[in-house]
């Protein structure tokens, strides 16, 4: 199932956005193998492997990479793939011997994604960081939060798996409908640096025209605006009010009636924090489910702010199978949708090595080598 089906992509296990990308690429029906270490990598020990969500619709192989006899196997399972993805360090893969010039040595038409965060090439591409570093360099984290307070973490969303993981996924699908054409492969560049960068396009340019001040807090979407704000409610919960276009602004006037009258100009900013100040005290005069009953039928741009116990449960969460709930366990469905050729939950979170023998085999080694593999070490299949 899925657009993707018929392709095999091998994932150098790693952690955060690889993985996020490889997630992607399965859940859209690719053959995704992810090569991990006998033992695993650094949170192993620490999960259970039916919540290692990140690893869903993927088969797992366990390979020394410290061995000639695994490198070679990888090799042997790369003449075979159509991309390869990786999230080490510059210069990590190429010391193991399955560089990029290596691997497109042996199969041409590999797609060869790399996954960082600095990129890799530039002066920082061999310093160590992390996404909240990477959303540093480009601004984007200078601009989130409230006027007169620090920056605001917004998880690691927009470095790791915005402006990571999905665009190294993407990168990988356009290099493969190129390389259908070309007949060639090639290297997929995707620094979080960028695809951060990338994200935060339409407020650089908001910037450059005087639209959106350098001073965070200030602006139409970042807190700045009483129309694009979260307010609390009776019961110490909190609803999102999005009236940003004038019809909807009118609508919200029109939903609160008397309270707030004298608020008509909109874009007044001199008054926003006024104007917010009395907002805040009318949210607090009902619980967010009392706003909810109160907005049902309003055209606002309204949404009660809900906690993750709670997503789930949602109506419309619910009526569109946003997520995907076994009974033990819940998590999203693959997204985006597809008329035709839906992607799919279909196989649950590997064990380290699961199908490392049924791998093997479906590339085409024989038993006698398999067998001597597993000996060795080079290669290890999980207890069943």
């Amino acid at each position: 199932m899925g657009p993707l089906a018929g392709l095999t992509i091998i994932e150098i296990a790693g952690i955060g956005p690889g993985p996020f990308a490889a997630m992607s690429l399965a859940d859209m029906g690719a053959n995704v193998i992810r090569v991990e270490r006998p033992g695993g990598g650094l949170f192993a020990a620490q999960q259970d492997t039916r919540l290692d969500l990140l690893n869903r619709n993927k088969r797992c192989i366990a390979v020394d990479l410290k061995t000639e006899a695994g490198v070679d196997t990888v090799l042997t399972m790369v003449e075979q793939a159509d991309a390869l993805l990786e999230g080490n360090r510059p210069g990590v893969m190429e010391r193991l011997g399955l560089g990029p010039d290596t691997c497109l040595q042996r199969n041409p038409k590999l797609v060869y994604g790399r996954m960082t965060g600095w990129g890799q090439q530039g002066p920082l591409a061999h310093e160590v960081g992390h996404d909240l570093n990477y959303v540093a360099l480009t601004g984007a984290l200078h601009a989130m939060g409230r006027a007169g307070e620090k920056p605001a973490i917004p998880l690691n969303l927009v470095g790791d798996f915005g402006g990571g993981g999905l665009m190294l996924a993407y990168g990988i699908v356009c290099a493969l409908l190129e390389a259908k054409n070309s007949g060639r492969g090639q290297v997929v560049d995707a620094a979080m640096i960028d695809g951060a960068a990338t994200l935060m396009t339409s407020v650089y340019a908001a910037n450059q025209v005087g639209f959106w001040s350098d001073e965070r807090g200030t602006n139409v979407l970042d807190s700045g605006a009483h129309f694009y704000e979260v307010y609390e409610t009776a019961d110490a919960r909190y609803i999102s009010i999005a009236s940003v276009e004038p019809q909807f602004y009118a609508a919200l006037l029109a939903a609160l009636g008397e309270d707030i009258e004298g608020m008509e100009n909109q874009w007044d900013m001199a008054n926003w924090a006024s104007f917010k100040e009395r907002l805040a005290g009318v949210f607090k005069n009902k619980t967010r489910d009392e706003w909810d009953a109160h907005f049902a039928d309003a055209d606002i741009c309204y949404a009660p702010v809900l906690s993750m116990a709670e997503v789930r449960h949602h109506p419309h969460h619910q009526a569109r199978g946003t997520f995907v709930d076994d009974g033990e366990v819940w998590q999203p469905a693959p997204a985006p949708r597809f008329s035709r050729t839906p992607g799919a939950v279909s196989r649950p979170p590997a064990e380290i090595g699961a199908h490392s023998r049924e791998i093997l085999a479906e590339f085409g080694v024989d038993d006698q080598r398999i067998d001597a593999l597993l000996d060795s070490g080079a290669v290890k299949q999980a207890d069943n």
